[in-house]
């Protein structure tokens, strides 16, 4: 590798950790393409430079080009020999130690020092590698078909394409491999030998041209795969690797030894070589219901269709309220157990883009409760924000509506901020409950009960992917934008009902917002009071 690229690669590697979370907002990625953007009109103004300088440089060449052509009939010419011994000692010199290259570079070099505070992290990088690999799971999408830029489905699924982007923007050699090492550095051989084995077949194609930006090679892929079959169980493939490596670079001493070192196991267990070993996804034991899970993602779950139960129902509601008397909420029944309502149209197109707009300098990597405390975790990669009814007028007249559709009491400590969320490149949430399971939880703090109802309300659309999948009800909501989405969270006795268990599906192509309002038991005795049996 170039001294340059192993300088770049360090100079990212110790970027402040402050900056890694890009990935994990998608309003953190359009900030991250203004700043590229600044870089490639920097790239723009030494390519003009460097383009004259070359050209001037060509000019040069063509010039003692022709004079060689008739060195014969002019060499005694004594203005000929002046000129000649003079380019030999100032004129060849200027050119090859010109200065004007050296400036043209560290112009380039000062501009990306002037930004390198907010580029991504390398913790960003690897965020975002993780990404792709989830959605290639959650989605079931094949690798092979992702690297050429398209998002097909694996053979063995029967579903159509989840995502046909306008166009497909395909991987290079070295964007595979560094997905495949960042699998391999988590020890997660399954994905490394897919995204590894890409990356190799587009090293083969390509090979003897280097790219200067790549940090990976052929070399590289293979020494990888050679391992992870290995590890895999596949000694005779991790063979084959490895021998096809040493023919790329036959003085690799550690190949070498590898090589040995496989052929002595296939010699001990001879039966291993004709065997094929089965890749096995990673088992993530915190999902218990990871297949359900991913199928509502796929799908969409099963919807319910209305007439199947009269229950189900679109119907105009004002609970009441004189507020809604004029512009009656559009609310519709998805789901009786548990109780899900959507209310269409509850937020204006100007009133999300506020919404939006007033998060976006507060978003913060999203938390979850562990135990006693809060810290970030994988399986919620997203920003927050939490806006109080008194930043602007227009959340506290959300706030007010939201009292009328809820009946509830929406007056902290009774009811949370307003939570804002922007999910980030395969943004999700995994299962979860909103509301605490343990009585050490942080949401106790607020010494005001448990959460006791949910309204999240969608502040965008979403173009694949990103919807809300209830688990036990068999059930996925698309994300319906400036509609609202209510369930209950407890029983009227106050246990944690636990048909609520859900899940934000990851975001495969889009920019997803909500704004979240959780209500507390605490303040709303007399609106949602106990029911006649302890079981309600």
């Amino acid at each position: 590798m170039p001294w340059l690229d192993v300088a770049l690669v360090l100079l990212l590697s110790i970027s402040p950790k402050a900056h890694a979370d890009t990935y994990t907002s998608m309003l953190s990625i359009h900030q991250a393409m203004e700043t590229e953007g600044e870089l490639l009109r920097s790239l723009d103004t030494y390519l003009d430079q460097e383009a004259k300088r070359l050209q001037d440089l060509r000019r040069f060449y063509e010039k003692i080009r022709a004079l060689h052509r008739g060195v014969d009939k002019t060499v005694a010419n004594p203005l000929l020999a002046y000129a000649l011994i003079k380019r030999l000692q100032s004129d060849w010199l200027n050119v090859v130690y010109s200065m004007e290259a050296s400036e043209n570079s560290q112009a380039l070099k000062n501009d990306y020092r002037r930004l390198e505070g907010v580029l991504p992290a390398f913790e960003d990088l690897e965020g975002a590698a993780r990404a792709v690999m989830r959605l290639q799971d959650v989605y079931s999408l094949s690798v092979k078909d992702l690297a050429k830029g398209r998002f097909r489905r694996n053979s063995n699924v029967p579903l159509a394409d989840v995502y046909s982007p306008g166009q497909d923007f395909p991987l290079s050699a070295d964007d595979c491999f560094q997905i495949g090492k960042v699998a391999y550095d988590m020890e997660d051989y399954y994905h490394c030998i897919l995204w590894m084995e890409e990356a190799a077949s587009l090293f083969r194609v390509s090979y003897g041209n280097w790219n200067i930006e790549d940090e990976g090679s052929l070399e590289d892929a293979l020494d990888h795969l050679a391992f992870s079959y290995f590890k895999a169980g596949n000694i005779s493939h991790a063979l084959s690797l490895s021998q096809e490596f040493l023919h790329y670079d036959p003085s690799n001493k550690r190949m070498a030894r590898n090589v040995l070192k496989y052929e002595k196991l296939l010699v001990a267990k001879p039966n291993d070589e004709s065997e094929e070993v089965a890749l096995q996804r990673p088992n993530v034991t915190h999902i218990e219901t990871r297949d359900t899970y991913e199928w509502l993602c796929q799908t969409l779950g099963s919807q319910p269709s209305h007439y199947e139960s009269p229950m189900l129902s679109c119907s105009f509601e004002t609970n009441g309220d004189p507020l809604l008397f004029l512009q009656p909420l559009k609310r519709e029944v998805v789901h009786l157990k548990p109780y899900l309502a959507l209310y269409h149209d509850f937020v204006s197109d100007n009133e999300a883009e506020t919404i939006k707009a007033l998060a976006a300098p507060w978003l913060q990597r999203s938390v979850v409760a562990s135990g006693e405390k809060q810290q970030e975790a994988d399986y919620r990669i997203s920003k927050s924000a939490w806006l109080k009814d008194t930043l602007d007028p227009m959340i506290l007249a959300l706030d007010r509506r939201i009292a009328a559709l809820t009946a509830l009491n929406t007056q902290p400590p009774y009811a949370e901020y307003l939570q804002v969320v922007n999910y980030g490149l395969g943004g999700h949430y995994e299962p979860h409950f909103d509301h605490a399971t343990s009585r050490k939880s942080p949401l106790y703090r607020l010494k005001s009960g448990n959460r006791i109802a949910t309204l999240m309300i969608y502040l965008s659309s979403v173009e694949a992917g990103g919807s809300t999948a209830f688990i036990y009800a068999n059930l996925s909501i698309p994300a319906v934008k400036n509609a609202a989405l209510f369930w209950w969270n407890l029983h009227r006795n106050g246990d944690g009902d636990d048909d609520t268990l859900h899940a934000g599906c990851p975001v495969l192509a889009g920019d997803k917002w909500v704004a979240n309002k959780w209500f507390h038991e605490h303040g709303q005795e007399f609106r949602r009071p106990c029911g006649t049996e302890p079981d309600d």
